[in-house]
Parts: C-alpha cells; structure tokens; sequence
C-alpha cells in the first residue's frame, strides 16, 4: 500500500502553493450530475478521493477530463443512478450522490459507507431529510434505494451540523418544488463554496455559513464554469510541520478568515503567523509551548481534521496539552502510532492527556486514516532519526503531492509505492 521514508531534523523554508480544497471539490462534483451540459472545474486536487469520485461519474454516463487541476465534467447523457457498493462502502464521501442522483432521475441506488457495519450510521442524518422531502427508501442488503417524484422543500431540524448531510440537502432541494430550510446547519467554508457553485448555476440559496440555510427550488441547473476554495486543513497540516521542525513558510494561496480558530491554536504553541492578501507566514519561534485544552468542535470551533497534527505538535511541547474530541468517536487511533515514536499521551473517551516531550525518535508506525496518517509525517520531520509511515494510500487520499511539497521546502521524504 505504499509508504513514506522520512529523515527527519530538517527545518522547513520557502514557499508552498495550497491546493484545491478536498472537503469543498467532491460535494461540488457531485453537483455536476444535476447539469445537463457542461462544466468546468478549476483548482481540483490530484488525489485519490477526487479520482474516485471522477470514476463515479464515469459509471453514471458522464464524460469527464482530468488534466492540470482543472475537470471537464459533461452530464448531458448520464444514464445511471447506481453508485455501485465495491466504490461506496469504501469511499465514505461518495455518499453525497445522493442528492444529485435523486435530483436529476428521481432515484437512487448506494451502499452504506463502511458496509454492513451494525450500529448507528452517519447516512441516518441523510435519510431522515430526504424523507421530509418526500423521497421514499428501501433496504436491500447492504444497499439502499431511495425513489419517488415532485421532491418537495421542507423545514429540517439537524440533530447535528453534519456537512454532509447539508450538503445533500442543498443539492436536492436546488432543483425540487418550494423552499427548504435546513435548521442548524453546518457552518463550514466548504458549505459557502458549495452555494455559490450552486448559486452560478442558477440556484436560489442563501444562508451558508450561518446556522440557518433557505434554498428555493429552480427548474433546472446550467452549465457553469468554477474555481474550487483553498484547502484550510492541508494549510494547518503545513503549519504544524513548521511548529515541529522550525523554519519559516509561506503558505500561498491560504485564506486566514477560514482558518481562524487553527491561527489561533498554533499561534499559542509559539509561532509568529501573519496573513497576507494572497497566503498566510508561518514561522517559529523558540520551544513549544503547550495549550491548556483544545476541543473539537463544528466549524467555527477547531476543525477535527486537525486534530492529530494538533497532537504531534503538542508531543513536543514544554508541558502538558489536553485535546478532547468532541466530533468523532474513536479518533485517537494514531496515539498508539506516536507512542512508538516517544510521545507521552493517554487518553480515557474523548479526552486525550499529551505530556511534551524533549524529542520523538523515528520508527516504524502505521497510517490508520488520512488526518493521523498527516500527523505521523508531521512527527517524523522532527524526529531523530528514520520513520516509516506504512499505508500511505491513505494520506494520497487527501493530500496532493504532499512529499514534493516537503521535498520543496527542505524535508527529507520519499514516497515509495
């Protein structure tokens, strides 16, 4: 599954270009379907996550071009409404078909994300809305068929700020009967991305970034031309990289307004970080200072995506640091991995306890997911020594060119297949 090889003890210097925002690309994608013509998509990442979601619209009937970040998606003749199961129940993200299948043949055919695992599911929030939409669902094994006709707009409580789950809902209810409003609502910049994609089609949206979105349904989408946002989360990564290892960067093409609660934590670690018009500097400034508590929270609190790499910051400050994950259960699993490097950290539920340490020492650690697969890069740049970072197709997933970037910038990274 391929692996990184890090040398670490290199300070990071220079300049790196930020790439097109994951969370914000595949939602956006996915609207395509809605489009019978077609659009052009600027600024998409070259990762995996991206590539999959492409191959998708290529089952469905889609035409599609991939070539210098820029995707030509024509939807005129897509002629399925099948996601087929071998693709959704490992890609989580291509849940967000959903709502553009349904959208445009009134009908939808996925499995559940992660298979027939028992319990509660995150598709719970999607279902739920669509049936006050009015669409209708069938179980069949591990897949899921929604069907029905004359979508129309509701009012939907989300029990929770799940960004999928409004995204979803935003793409149905753009092209079904009436006005939806989605209460409690995610926040996050990747939804505001979504509405104005959507709004330059020819969508009546307004209200992301507030708690509270009022769409009203258009007859139809048209083809459109867009450039997808900045990813906030790949620029927080680098910015811990240069918390661990030293070194000053500028983080081209960032945008300060959507990182605001990430500034602010790193910045209590010790870093000088200045905002500009076109990126955002990060420098460091003597030892790590550790961060009394850190939680996790909806946009605009501290992203969870930055929640490991938060952590392999925190294992070399000069104190105790408490992190308590409020978002997502079971993400600590790269704590285990960190240990094997040096790092002092425990944890009891969602509440992790990361006593600093002088330095981490290189080893041989496993990626579990793609934000803890960052954190153990981010790790491995400081430590003393070799680290290998195994199951690197997970990191691939999310990040574009990551070890050319470091390489760039000074890190000693190779990325063997």
């Amino acid at each position: 599954m391929g692996r990184f090889i890090i040398n670490g003890g290199n300070a990071l210097n220079g300049e790196v270009s930020i790439s097109g925002s994951k969370n914000s690309a595949l939602p956006i994608l996915a609207s395509t379907i809605l489009i019978k013509g077609v659009s052009v998509i600027e600024n998409c990442p070259n990762i995996s996550d991206v590539n999959k979601t492409i191959d998708i619209l290529r089952i469905l009937g889609c035409k599609v071009s991939f070539s210098n970040g820029k995707v030509v998606v024509d939807s005129k003749n897509a002629n399925m409404f099948e996601v087929p199961s071998d693709i959704s129940e490992k890609m989580r993200s291509s849940i967000i078909f959903m709502g553009a299948l349904l959208g445009r043949f009134n009908e939808v055919i996925t499995g559940y994300p992660g298979g027939c695992e028992i319990g509660e599911r995150p598709i719970d929030f999607h279902i739920k809305a669509f049936e006050e939409m009015g669409v209708k669902f069938e179980n069949s094994g591990c897949s899921i068929y929604g069907f029905g006709k004359n979508f129309k707009g509701a009012n939907i409580n989300l029990d929770f700020p799940s960004v999928g789950a409004t995204e979803n809902i935003m793409i149905l209810a753009s092209v079904s009967e009436g006005q939806t409003v989605i209460y409690n609502s995610a926040r996050e910049p990747e939804i505001i991305d979504l509405q104005n994609f959507l709004n330059k089609a020819g969508a009546d949206i307004k209200g992301a970034g507030t708690d509270t979105i009022y769409i009203n349904g258009v007859k139809e989408l048209k083809p459109v031309e867009y450039s997808v946002m900045s990813d906030r989360i790949e620029a927080g990564t680098f910015m811990c990289a240069v918390a661990t290892t030293g070194g000053e960067v500028f983080l081209k093409n960032a945008n300060a307004t959507d990182m605001r609660q990430i500034i602010l934590r790193i910045s209590e670690t010790g870093c000088i970080i200045k905002e500009y018009e076109n990126g955002i500097s990060v420098k460091k400034s003597g030892f790590i200072k550790p961060v009394n508590i850190i939680r996790t929270e909806p946009f605009p609190g501290f992203p969870t995506d930055m929640q490991p790499q938060m952590m392999s910051v925190l294992s070399l400050a000069r104190g105790t640091s408490i992190i308590v994950e409020n978002v997502f259960e079971s993400r600590f699993k790269h704590i285990l991995e960190l240990s094997k490097m040096g790092a002092d950290i425990s944890f009891e539920g969602r509440t992790a306890v990361i006593k600093g340490v002088s330095s981490l020492n290189g080893s041989c650690v496993v990626c579990r997911d793609l934000r803890g697969g960052a954190s153990l890069i981010v790790a491995g740049l400081s430590a003393k020594g070799e680290t290998c970072v195994q199951n690197s197709v997970y990191v691939e997933r999310g990040y574009e060119n990551l070890d050319m970037k470091i390489r760039n910038l000074g890190g000693d990274i190779k990325l063997l297949k």
